[in-house]
């Protein structure tokens, strides 16, 4: 069973998107260093603010026909086949793929809030065509809607990324419930908790150098977006690049430990 990892948190800012763009190239990587016979990966964007698509593949103008959008409006016998043609090479690797977001995807969520099955609409086209890639993984808006209702049927594992602050941890409770019910409510079992990422983790500063290698670590993130690149093409020795390669590795060991 291909692994789906969903990126997931009802705040905003917490680092949903950056951590899914550089998981899904690390794990592309890894794989293809470790010569793995599959090494692509499919990244699905969730988020109509579309900022996983816009860094990864460098547009932000899909619409009705090439985006997640026309699987979710597909009739359902037809689902799988738009999927796979909605899907395209990123611009950072090309096992590195795509299946973008658009700004129509808030209309969309209003369209099938009453449809019968609607939180299966990405699962069940996605189940189809999940054997053509080593992982997959989905990012998520920052609230508990439809769209992200749909993101965790459709994953094997949660990953929560949250930010190292009080009120973090304790919207933290919220989240882990959220999972829960789903896993529960929905009779997906196969959905678990796999991970709290902590995201911009800050170490105490003291003197002129620490606080210049701080703001250097932090601004990785930001200048990598900037050029639509990957943290680790941005920069590899950067303290982010190296936590995030850190957690592919979890992640890739995890899967070879399971026979994917």
């Amino acid at each position: 069973m291909t692994r789906a990892f969903v990126l997931t948190n009802h705040k905003g800012g917490v680092g949903k998107s950056t951590s899914a763009t550089n998981i899904g190239l690390g794990i592309t990587g890894v794989l293809r260093r470790a010569g793995a016979s599959n090494s692509r990966v499919l990244l699905v964007d969730t988020d109509s603010q579309g900022h996983a698509t816009l860094v990864t593949t460098g547009r932000n103008d899909y619409g009705a026909d090439d985006s997640l959008y026309a699987v979710l409006s597909a009739d359902r016998a037809n689902a799988a086949q738009t999927l796979a043609n909605c899907i395209v090479r990123s611009a950072w690797d090309e096992d590195l793929h795509v299946l973008p977001a658009s700004p129509m995807l808030e209309g969309a969520e209003r369209e099938l809030m009453r449809v019968a099955g609607a939180p299966y609409r990405l699962a069940d086209p996605l189940s189809q065509i999940a054997g053509h890639y080593a992982a997959i993984v989905i990012d998520t808006r920052p609230s508990f809607s439809l769209l992200t209702e749909m993101g965790l049927i459709a994953a094997t594992d949660a990953i929560v990324p949250v930010e190292p602050r009080y009120l973090e941890t304790v919207g933290l409770t919220s989240v882990i419930s959220k999972i829960n019910e789903i896993r529960e409510g929905w009779r997906h079992p196969d959905l678990r908790i796999s991970g709290i990422l902590v995201t911009k983790m800050d170490s105490r500063i003291r003197g002129h150098n620490h606080l210049l290698d701080e703001l250097k670590s932090h601004s990785v993130v930001s200048y990598a977006h900037h050029h639509h690149l990957s943290v680790f093409n941005y920069d590899p020795k950067a303290p982010a690049s190296k936590a995030y390669a850190q957690l592919v590795g979890i992640l890739v060991r995890r899967m070879a430990k399971e026979g994917v």
